[in-house]
């Protein structure tokens, strides 16, 4: 198999990898028929690839002791994918996961010690990068590598400052690089990145480091609450939220042509009720496909966690396209639809207008509440996005022709100074 490196012809259409049994404690006792039986659920709805998740601790439970077989039981995984003509993103640090952070205790107890800024624990890490990454690049299927999954989930218990993550992550996507050249390699946040001022780690590095960019679409970050007063389960703040985030990225980056991936978009409870995630599934996917920056669309996530397994938020259990005994959503139903129907052809807009941002995010970190959820901007794209795709332009780069042809954007829109409400 041959992984499919960006290009706008096809939009690919993956899972996050979440076992049925076990949730991710399942790779203390790996089995491959459980996982066998986990993707050929998942191969039927029509997906390409999935995104796994080693366990950073259970595979480098020493700085110096990186357990053979904790990787060979990722690539046992990897070749089970394989059966089902799927292709593989491996994360490499985990680092969090659905509200649990898995650190080594060599970065704990005593030695507290910054996964970001303490020289060691990144010694420690190039190895362990070097290692996996070596080694799965040996499997004709894996297509990319993420450093970890929402790596800014670790701030601030593990202190860091935007220079210092900055650099950590430039120095751990080079190892990655080095030991796996064909691959992707890519960085991961979750959004405070793109919405909290204070935030240490910030846009510029999510556009610029990393072969491509990767955005998380979460609407319990306050686009659900915009349109919840009118009743609305999915209304526009709802339906756009990934779209908005794939356009403020495209818009973040110096090149016109960097492709976007939203590498996880799901449907919460409650914010999403379970009997409209069919239809948010449809309308999102409906509203982000035409973005010419679009790269992929990989939902969060596979399976349920059995609700036997305690101390998860409520929310965290009913994410899968399946249930853990393998029956099949009318949210799946649907996802297999749109990726039939994108199949046979993708409506990617090369003629949209465009609204000017005036907050730069690469050199204006401070300013980004201005485009966070509920913002005045924000209030703004929403409304005028309703009437078709509309990109988003820095105002330093609204006359430049060139990149406005780059980018697909025909027109440039007034700048909206008077917004009007987000539904109408």
């Amino acid at each position: 198999m041959t992984p499919q490196h960006p290009g706008p012809d096809r939009l690919r259409f993956g899972a996050n990898y979440v076992p049925s049994s076990g949730w991710l404690y399942s790779w203390l006792d790996f089995d491959a028929d459980t996982a066998r039986r986990d993707f050929e659920d998942l191969a039927g709805l029509g997906l390409d690839h999935v995104r796994v998740f080693p366990i950073w601790p259970w595979i480098q439970p020493n700085r110096s002791l990186i357990r053979r077989q904790g990787i060979q039981d990722l690539l046992e995984l990897i070749d089970v994918a394989a059966e089902f003509e799927l292709g593989v993103a491996v994360d490499l640090l985990q680092g969090h996961l659905s509200s649990f952070d898995f650190l080594p205790s060599w970065v704990l107890t005593w030695h507290q010690r910054s996964v970001f800024t303490d020289e060691l624990v990144r010694s420690g890490l190039a190895a362990y990068v070097d290692q996996v990454c070596r080694a799965v690049a040996t499997r004709p299927n894996v297509f990319a590598v993420t450093l970890g999954n929402e790596v800014n989930n670790l701030w601030p218990a593990n202190p860091t400052s935007a220079g210092a993550c900055s650099d950590w992550a430039a120095e751990l996507l080079a190892t990655a690089k080095a030991a796996a050249p064909e691959l992707l390699s890519l960085y991961s946040l979750y959004d405070a990145a793109w919405y909290e001022p204070d935030h240490p780690f910030h846009p510029v590095d999510a556009v610029e480091l990393g072969d491509l960019t990767t955005v998380h679409s979460w609407v319990f970050n306050g686009v659900s609450a915009l349109d919840r007063p009118l009743g609305r389960a999915l209304g526009p703040a709802t339906t756009s939220h990934a779209d908005y985030l794939v356009e403020l990225a495209a818009a973040g980056s110096a090149d016109p042509g960097r492709p976007v991936w939203l590498q996880e978009v799901g449907a919460p409870q409650p914010d999403i009720p379970a009997a409209e995630a069919a239809g948010f599934a449809r309308l999102m996917i409906e509203q982000v496909a035409p973005n010419p920056a679009l790269w992929g669309v990989t939902w969060w996530c596979s399976h349920d966690i059995d609700r036997r397994l305690v101390d998860f938020p409520d929310r965290e259990y009913d994410l899968g396209l399946f249930t853990v005994d393998h029956r099949r959503k009318p949210l799946a139903d649907q996802l297999a639809s749109s990726i039939t129907e994108l199949g046979k052809s993708r409506p990617v807009d090369r003629a949209r207008p465009a609204i000017v941002c005036e907050v730069d995010l690469r050199t204006e970190p401070e300013r980004r509440a201005e485009v966070a959820p509920g913002s005045a901007f924000h209030t703004a794209w929403v409304r005028l996005r309703q009437a078709g795709p509309l990109a988003i332009v820095p105002a330093h780069r609204a006359g430049d022709r060139a990149y406005l042809a780059a980018r697909g954007i025909a027109t440039v829109l007034p700048h909206p100074t008077t917004p009007e409400p987000a539904a109408t």
